[in-house]
């Protein structure tokens, strides 16, 4: 007898065929039987009719951090909403494990780290997760048999290091025999299911305390070593991120990921690929380390989304703004001294200045302040201001757009909210993302889902996407988008029998009504631990999700049940090799 029988559904089947209509039955899982609509004559103990409805593979996101978050909200959410059935996390050289059991504080080390530089908040850490691991594998055996998704994780390069050089982690270097226990600590976590090591040379990474977090602080021998450690273990891959991903890279930036992904015979993919028309020279450079790895023996590729995502921005908080080249020490100064110094028209113009320089990258498209739109506002001296543009108010009040915005936070004590309004969304960038996208290394992703989670949602890009491609911009066509969302990182990963629906798959499975499929606008909610804020975003035409054949989302609202698996590298996963 067959679990489910859904009848008379539109397949997209993941491998980028045509659609067409069919009946598809679960049993114990996975995908029983794919017919013709009517010739199922096995028994179902369910069953729904899903005329006029879309049958696809659950979406894979290939870069979340949902290594907390999980703890608290085992569906992960709004990423499951959005039709998403395995996540990927332990991303940018950051995880929650391995900790060291001699050393308690590096627990508050970790968290401290993660609220900076990921943005999740402290009191949702320090009250969501009990921390009650020391190994990766005891990690990941704390979140088996407890979660809805499926979830498989890298080992942070941070977090080795932390574990064996303590706070010299900061600042050192390791000795061979440091070195050598942080290649048996990532030897461990592989084989406990690690899907292998992420790192980040970014400079945008700083810990809890303002300095560099540990792997920015290793050389290319050391990232070797641990590249080629990955080589060791079946189904792995590398994932990285250094400055140059967020602009253009540098010489010594191709080398080094051309040099691990090869070293390591695996694939590497890096985040995020800006694309820009105003900057065309950006994507070419960005896909030479593709190039070349795959001379060298190896393969790099590039994640990207196709969204404009929604975040927010605040000059009272840590935000993107605090990112751009003396930036930050402004930012970061108390807010009474902060807006003395942004009410001075030298320092205002110094600031300008430098977001609008080359060393800002792509941190320049902030800096357009007479495209934002206000925000929520918190005095009554900006009672009307919410939802208008900041250019229309600063032409009535006579003043430039940077020191209009800065007198209105500063009405508000800096808390009030800002939307800056992209400014790469002319048609010649879309027809530049299209053109993109079919480049065979570079793939959908990128949505940071479970970090910055009050300042940006990354998590709706699939629902978005295709309610894009179906009614909007139509830069692809249904069966392309799905095989991108589905099939596309499943391959990546190596995930064993994910990603598309054929008979004896896994049955993980997204339904949606292809007339209404979108996602609702990003808004600020309260409800993590500690009663801290996230932005969240309905679903808009999902009408069911199915992790393992399980459903645990009905009409945007979970089911309760919890049948994900946390995949584990070997078990869960193929290698896919380079060489």
């Amino acid at each position: 007898m067959l679990d489910h029988l859904i009848t008379r559904a539109t397949v997209v089947d993941g491998t980028g065929a045509p659609s067409f209509a069919a009946d598809v039955g679960i049993r114990d899982g996975r995908i029983a039987v794919i017919a013709e609509p009517g010739t199922v004559t096995e028994e179902a103990r369910t069953r729904e009719d899903a005329d006029g409805l879309v049958l696809a593979p659950g979406f894979v996101d290939p870069h979340t951090h949902y290594d907390a978050q999980l703890f608290w909200d085992p569906y992960a959410t709004p990423s499951m909403n959005h039709g998403v059935t395995t996540v990927a996390g332990g991303n940018c050289g950051f995880t929650l494990a391995p900790l060291n059991p001699a050393r308690p504080d590096d627990a508050d080390y970790t968290r401290r780290m993660m609220s900076k530089v990921e943005g999740m908040a402290l009191k949702a850490l320090e009250e969501g997760v009990d921390w009650s691991w020391s190994t990766f594998g005891e990690y990941l055996d704390a979140l088996d048999g407890r979660i809805a998704v499926n979830a498989g994780f890298m080992v942070g390069h941070c977090a080795l290091r932390r574990h064996v050089m303590g706070a010299e982690a900061v600042g050192g270097r390791p000795t061979p025999g440091q070195l050598d226990e942080m290649l048996r600590l990532l030897h461990d976590a592989m084989d406990a299911g690690a899907w292998g090591l992420s790192t980040t040379q970014s400079s945008t990474h700083s810990d809890g305390d303002g300095q560099p977090v540990p792997s920015r602080h290793a050389e290319p021998a050391e990232l070797l070593a641990l590249s080629r450690a990955v080589a060791e273990h079946e189904g792995t891959q590398l994932e990285a991120i250094v400055a140059g991903c967020l602009d253009q890279f540098s010489d010594a930036e191709i080398d080094l990921f051309v040099e691990m992904s090869a070293a390591a015979g695996r694939p590497l993919n890096w985040n995020v690929l800006t694309i820009d028309a105003a900057v065309p020279e950006r994507v070419p450079r960005q896909l030479i380390p593709s190039e070349r790895a795959r001379k060298a023996g190896g393969r790099i590729v590039a994640l990207t989304m196709p969204i404009l995502t929604p975040m927010n921005m605040s000059l009272g908080t840590f935000c993107a703004l605090n990112l751009i080249p003396g930036w930050g020490e402004i930012l970061g100064l108390p807010v009474p001294a902060r807006i003395a110094k942004l009410r001075d028209p030298a320092v205002r113009a110094e600031m300008l200045r430098r977001a609008d320089s080359r060393e800002a990258g792509v941190f320049r498209r902030l800096a357009n302040f007479g495209r934002y739109v206000i925000g929520d506002t918190y005095s009554e001296a900006n009672a009307g201001l919410s939802g208008r543009v900041v250019n229309d108010i600063a032409a009535e009040r006579g003043q430039d757009p940077f020191q209009c915005l800065v007198e209105i936070c500063a009405n508000d004590e800096l808390r009030t909210v800002l939307w800056p309004m992209p400014t790469d969304n002319d048609e010649a960038t879309w027809a530049l993302r299209a053109e993109t996208w079919q480049h065979e290394d570079v793939m959908l992703g990128g949505s940071d889902a479970g970090a910055h989670l009050d300042r940006m949602c990354g998590a709706p890009y699939t629902t978005r996407f295709i309610g894009d491609c179906l009614r909007g911009r139509r830069l692809a066509t249904l069966e392309e988008a799905v095989k991108m969302l589905s099939d596309d990182p499943a391959r990546l990963f190596g995930l064993r029998e994910r990603g598309r629906i054929a008979e004896g798959f896994h049955a993980d499975l997204v339904l949606f009504d292809p007339e209404r499929i979108d996602a609702g606008p990003a808004t600020l909610v309260h409800d993590l631990p500690g009663d801290s804020p996230r932005l969240d975003s309905r679903a808009v035409g999902i009408v069911s999700v199915r992790v393992n054949g399980v459903e645990t989302i009905r009409d945007d609202e979970v089911t309760g049940a919890i049948p994900g698996k946390v995949l584990r590298s070997g078990r869960d996963t193929r290698t896919v090799s380079t060489r």
